[in-house]
């Protein structure tokens, strides 16, 4: 009888022992993943209305304007933004949410007083408009804490939190020391122990070609690894942060800024694609896009740069698209958004703690 009564306990302490494993497990894959993407000074004129008509033909800023017409010009903005973005434009206004289309009443601005890239990164990943020590570009570690580093210090996020940028000015916007966040940024090479062939040779052939920058790589590699590590490592937070278009704008190349966007929507597309093919990542996904500042627009000339002094820099867009993000195409109302409901958004999606008194209020987009 004791034997028995012994039997039936360990049978059923086994029973209670695999429950609790298996609801754990449940738990740990119901965790959300996210993969944030910003497309540096990309215009919202741009991706509401394509190609700007006092641009495209101007030989000023376009090469060959002809092609260029061919390329981007349509007769609407309608046409003329599918023909730039086709994938946002396409599939992502039909399952996703777009928004900072003036034209229509949806504002998203920046908050911070700089309107330039770093404190506009920083205001991103933050949360917070630090303008007394976040005023420049120079390459001084964050003292404010971001959104990776916070899910990075959540045990369910910790060892799985990556970045990659175009930019070398990630690791300290990230404080890629402090935070422990994997940053792979500017000319890095992709480093392990364990690299495989398609890394190995994205290193080989980054040293081999030429950048237009000193400090920023074309976005072809910042992709290129970022998607790799996805395939390879399954990271829960993924960051990419492309950098052409800010670059080609500043060098007053209209016609590259257009194509690097054009490009980057098929980027996007491509990161998209394989978060529905891969188990890891289906049906548990959200990606938020968006940028880290305007750019100008009057007088004309002002389109390539951006600063406090320059009108319509502050006006920026966000886009919205996965497992917990209500399916509402592109915003057509009366509405205004901001750059620092960034971090709490994704704070909320990944149910981690943060300080949120410190961040802006999270976005009124993500279903439950």
């Amino acid at each position: 009888m004791f034997l028995k009564k012994a039997i039936l306990f360990s049978i059923g302490f086994s029973l209670l022992v695999n429950v609790t494993l298996n609801a754990q497990e449940i738990k740990q894959t119901n965790k959300q993943n996210i993969i944030l993407i910003t497309i540096d000074g990309f215009r919202w004129q741009e991706l509401f209305s394509g190609a700007d008509k006092k641009l495209i033909t101007n030989e000023k800023y376009v090469l060959h304007p002809d092609k260029l017409k061919e390329k981007y010009w349509r007769n609407t903005a309608s046409k003329r933004r599918e023909a730039l973005m086709p994938f946002v434009w396409s599939q992502v206004k039909t399952f996703g949410q777009i928004h900072g289309n003036r034209t229509l009443g949806s504002k998203v601005n920046v908050t911070n007083k700089h309107h330039f890239s770093y404190p506009g990164y920083s205001e991103i990943l933050t949360g917070i408009a630090d303008d007394t020590r976040i005023k420049s570009n120079d390459k001084l570690p964050n003292p404010n804490v971001t959104i990776l580093e916070y899910a990075n210090k959540d045990k369910n996020y910790k060892g799985k939190v990556v970045a990659f940028g175009s930019w070398d000015v990630f690791p300290s916007i990230i404080n890629e020391s402090r935070s422990g966040v994997s940053v792979n940024a500017g000319f890095e090479s992709v480093r392990g122990d364990n690299l495989n062939s398609h890394e190995l040779f994205l290193n080989k052939l980054q040293k081999e070609t030429f950048s237009p920058w000193d400090n920023v790589r074309l976005d072809v590699f910042t992709h290129n690894y970022a998607l790799e590590n996805m395939q390879k490592n399954h990271p829960k937070f993924l960051y990419i942060a492309y950098g052409e278009t800010d670059d080609f704008a500043h060098y007053g190349r209209y016609g590259y800024y257009l194509d690097s966007a054009h490009t980057t929507d098929k980027f996007i597309k491509e990161i998209w694609d394989y978060v529905q093919s891969d188990k890891f990542y289906k049906d548990n996904t959200t990606l938020i896009i968006t940028t880290d500042h305007g750019r100008g627009s009057e007088p004309l000339d002002t389109w390539k740069d951006h600063s406090a002094s320059i009108k319509g820099c502050d006006e920026v867009w966000f886009i919205a698209l996965g497992k917990r993000i209500k399916a509402l195409g592109e915003a057509s109302k009366d509405e205004q958004y901001y750059s620092n409901q960034i971090a709490a958004s994704i704070a909320k999606i990944l149910d981690i703690t943060i300080d949120e008194q410190k961040m802006g209020q999270a976005l009124e987009i993500i279903e439950k």
